[in-house]
C-alpha cells in the first residue's frame, strides 16, 4: 500500500514537540525515532477518526470515546490501526478529566502498531499543544521560504556569470543537496554538477527523462520517482533539452527552486539553440566596431521596425515621491534579472536592458505589446533602427504619462496631429525662439511638458516625476514668468504644447 498522503508544507520534528518543558508532554510508547515528524494537530472524540485525518496530525484525545464496558485490547486495537491507516503521525491522550492515567491497552496497541503515543499531563490544555505546534510549523514556514528566496537569488546570479549553464547546476544541486544534469536533445548529459548518484540511479533518472521529452501532444512537462533512499525529477525545458534531479529527499519548496531553474535553463539553452545570442553578439561588436544602428539592426529580427518599450513594476509605479515619502521608508529596489527576463519573454523580445528602475526593451514592430499584470509600459510607434533613439524619448514619455494616470499602458499618439501642417524646419525655429528662456533649465521644461500632458493636474505631475507637489507648483510659476506668459490661457498652452513637441 502506498503511504498516506500528507500535507505539502514544512513539517516539524516530534521531538521537537517533545522538547517544550512548558508543555511536559511525555512519551509513552511507539517508536523514538529522532526523524518523525508532524503536520499538524487536531482534537477528537470521536471512535473512529480516520474520515477527518489528512496524515500527519498529532491526533489529541481525552479518551471520552473509550467505552466502559467492552473488550479494550481490541477496542484499541481497531482504534490505533484506523489512526495508523489514515497517515496519522502521533497519539497524544489527555490525562483530564476522564481519565486518571494512561489505559495500558492502548498502550501496547500503539507499541504494536508503531505509533508514538503521548502523555498529555492535567496541567497542559490541548489548545496550548495545538497552538505551540502552530508556533513550530510557522517558524519551519518562515525557514523554507528563506531558503527559497536565497536559492532565487543565488540561481539568478548564477544565470548572469559567464558560464551560466555550468553555474545555475552547481547552484541548483547545492541548494537541493543531490546531482543536477543537463540532458540535450540528443539523450546524452552534456553538463552536469552534484554528487555522482549510483549507476542504478544514473540509469533510471536517463529513462525518466524520455517520459517529459517532446514527443507529440499530452507529453508531460514534469515527471517524478522515488527509489528508496533517493528522489528523481525530471523537467522538459523546450528544444528537447531535459533537466534532471537525484536528491536525497523531497522538502515542499524543493519543487520551488527546480522550476525557477528550469526557467532559466529553459532561456538559456533556447538561446544557446536558436544561435540567437552569436546574433546579438556580432551586433554588439559591430556597433563597438563604428556600425550605424541601420546597419545592425538587420541581425537582431527579422523585419525593419521596432517598438520602444519602457517598463516599470507597478510597485515602483506606486511609490510615491521622496519628498512624500519621508526618510524612514526605503525605496523599492529595480526589477531582478528572472522578472525582467520574463517581461522580455511575455513581450517576445530578448531585447532587455534593465537600466536602473525602468527596464528598456527593443520589440519587434510585428509583435504589438499589450498589458501585463504586475507592470506599467510605455510604447513608442514603430520606428525603423535609425529613428530609435527619437523612439526612446516616446517611449518615456509615454510611460511618465502611463505612471502618473496609472495606466497599465500608454502608447505615443501616431495620430496626425497640427505639426504636420508646417514644415519641420520652421516648427523647430518657432519652438526653439518660443522656449528659448527654458533652454538651460531643462527640468523646467520636462516638468512644463508633464504638467501640460496631464491637463494642469499638480498631484499627477508630481507622481510622475517623483517630485513633491509643491515643487511642480514652483516649476510651473518660474516657467510663465520666463516664458511671460498667462499659462491659465488655453491658446497659451496649446501653442507651448506644439512648441515642445517639437524638441
Amino acid at each position: 500500500m502506498p503511504d498516506p498522503a500528507v500535507p505539502p508544507t514544512p513539517a516539524v520534528p516530534l521531538a521537537a514537540l517533545l522538547a517544550r518543558e512548558d508543555l511536559a508532554l511525555r512519551r509513552i510508547a511507539g517508536p523514538s525515532d529522532p526523524a518523525l515528524v508532524i503536520h499538524a494537530a487536531h482534537t477528537s472524540e470521536m471512535s473512529d477518526p480516520y474520515p477527518y485525518l489528512l496524515g500527519g496530525e498529532l491526533l489529541l484525545t481525552a479518551g471520552v470515546h473509550i467505552p466502559a464496558a467492552a473488550d479494550t485490547g481490541a477496542y484499541f486495537d481497531a482504534y490505533v490501526s484506523r489512526i495508523v491507516a489514515a497517515g496519522g503521525a502521533a497519539l497524544g491522550f489527555g490525562l483530564a478529566p476522564v481519565h486518571d492515567t494512561v489505559p495500558p491497552a492502548l498502550v501496547a496497541a500503539c507499541d504494536r502498531h508503531g505509533l508514538p503515543l503521548l502523555e498529555v499531563p492535567p496541567q497542559t490544555p490541548f489548545t496550548a499543544v495545538a497552538r505551540a505546534v502552530w508556533q513550530l510549523l510557522a517558524r519551519a514556514r518562515l525557514a523554507e521560504l528563506r531558503r527559497v528566496s536565497e536559492a532565487q537569488q543565488s540561481l539568478a546570479a548564477a544565470a548572469a556569470r559567464p558560464d551560466p549553464v555550468p553555474s545555475v547546476l552547481r547552484q541548483l544541486a547545492q541548494r537541493l543537496g543531490g546531482r543536477a544534469t543537463l540532458y540535450g536533445p540528443e539523450g546524452i548529459g552534456i553538463a552536469s554538477a552534484g554528487r555522482e548518484p549510483d549507476p542504478a540511479v544514473h540509469d533510471a533518472l536517463a529513462e525518466l527523462t524520455e517520459i517529459v521529452r517532446p514527443s507529440g501532444p499530452g507529453t508531460p512537462t514534469s515527471a517524478t520517482h522515488a527509489t528508496a533512499d533517493t528522489h528523481l525529477a525530471a523537467y522538459a525545458l523546450g528544444s528537447g533539452f531535459v533537466l534532471a534531479l537525484a536528491t536525497p529527499g523531497r522538502e515542499p519548496g524543493d519543487h520551488t527552486i527546480a522550476s525557477v531553474a528550469a526557467v532559466l535553463l529553459t532561456l538559456l539553452t533556447g538561446e544557446q539553440h536558436s544561435g540567437s545570442g552569436a546574433t546579438r553578439t556580432a551586433a554588439l561588436v559591430r556597433l563597438l566596431l563604428g556600425g550605424t544602428a541601420e546597419e545592425v539592426a538587420p541581425l537582431l529580427g527579422e523585419g525593419g521596425a521596432w517598438f520602444v518599450v519602457h517598463a516599470c513594476p507597478n510597485d515602483l509605479r506606486d511609490r510615491p515621491s521622496p519628498e512624500a515619502r519621508g526618510p524612514a521608508r526605503p525605496a523599492a529596489g529595480p526589477p531582478d534579472i528572472v522578472a525582467t527576463t520574463a517581461l522580455g519573454a511575455a513581450l517576445g523580445s530578448p531585447l532587455i536592458d534593465p537600466a536602473g528602475d525602468v527596464v528598456q526593451l527593443l520589440v519587434p514592430a510585428d509583435r504589438e505589446p499589450a498589458p501585463l499584470p504586475g507592470w506599467t509600459l510605455g510604447v513608442s510607434a514603430p520606428v525603423p533602427a535609425e529613428q530609435l533613439p527619437a523612439a526612446a524619448a516616446q517611449a518615456a514619455r509615454a510611460l511618465a504619462r502611463a505612471r502618473a494616470t496609472r495606466a497599465p499602458l500608454v502608447r505615443h499618439g501616431t495620430r496626425a496631429g497640427l505639426d504636420a501642417l508646417v514644415p519641420r524646419e520652421d516648427a523647430e525655429a518657432h519652438a526653439r525662439a518660443l522656449l528659448g528662456p527654458l533652454a538651460e533649465h531643462p527640468a523646467l521644461a520636462e516638468t512644463l511638458r508633464t504638467w501640460l500632458s496631464l491637463h494642469g493636474s499638480w498631484d499627477r505631475t508630481a507622481v510622475a516625476l517623483s517630485v513633491h507637489r509643491n515643487t511642480v507648483r514652483q516649476r510651473i510659476a518660474r516657467c510663465a514668468r520666463l516664458l511671460d506668459a498667462e499659462l491659465d490661457d488655453p491658446d497659451v498652452r496649446m501653442e507651448l504644447w506644439f512648441a515642445l513637441r517639437q524638441r
